[in-house]
């Protein structure tokens, strides 16, 4: 998958994308990340990517010149109807589509190119997202300084679940939210650290009440704090 981010401030990147995981799938090609600077598709002597907002009021809204003419280099067009398959083109904004694991799957399984348009000040002049947003996203009802954050957030999620780029094909459909729940408890060694003790089920080598008993407390564990995701026979607790 491809990646380019737009931003009007790239040095926020720096080599945020150069650890972990996200790093191990740069170098066995399984992802490329571009970032580049809004402002070198601005039209003026000033390099002007905001302005005022028509009707007034506070802040500054981020122009659509060069937000088109970023699109129209990067993807080939800026007509979102005629976009090449593959292609997505998200703006990362508190007035998105709250972003999810199946949203982060979906990216992942059908998207071979996604720019990320990286909001900020009062917003982006809203003809952007007529003519050239497929998503707006967001990562959470709070509201940032600018989508540059989110934009770490969403490649992280989506970049993890790229065919190989886990060191185990089940690793990411054990995460949280894959099933519905969250995450059960994990333990590692030793196995008796300042009076606590691994539970006695995950040692007997019995995988079937391994299993039972990891799905059990994965129940528990959504009902504490995650009550909102118990639906149906989930939720039958």
């Amino acid at each position: 998958m491809k990646i380019d981010v737009l931003t009007i401030f790239p040095e926020f990147f720096g080599q945020v994308f150069d650890f972990g995981i996200i790093r191990r799938a740069k170098i066995a090609n399984i992802t490329e990340i571009n970032v580049h600077d809004i402002r070198e598709y601005a039209f003026d002597k000033h390099r002007m990517v905001d302005d005022r907002p028509f009707g007034g009021g506070d802040g500054m809204v981020l122009k659509p010149e060069p937000l088109f003419a970023a699109i129209e280099r990067l993807v080939g067009t800026s007509d979102r109807d005629a976009y090449p398959n593959g292609s997505r083109v998200a703006l990362l904004s508190p007035q998105g589509k709250p972003f999810q694991q199946v949203d982060a799957y979906k990216l992942a399984e059908n998207a071979d190119h996604l720019v990320l348009i990286c909001g900020r000040y009062e917003g982006v002049d809203e003809r952007v997202n007529e003519a050239l947003v497929t998503d707006e996203i967001s990562i959470g009802d709070y509201v940032l300084s600018g989508g540059e954050p989110a934009a770490v957030v969403v490649v992280d999620a989506i970049v993890r679940l790229l065919p190989n780029a886990l060191g185990s094909e089940t690793s990411a459909g054990n995460d949280s939210f894959s099933n519905g729940l969250l995450d059960c408890p994990h333990y590692t060694r030793p196995a008796e650290f300042r009076g606590m003790s691994v539970p006695e089920v995950l040692l007997n080598g019995n995988h079937a009440e391994i299993e039972k008993w990891r799905h059990e407390k994965a129940l528990e564990k959504t009902k504490l704090y995650r009550s909102d995701l118990l639906t149906g026979e989930n939720g039958d607790m």
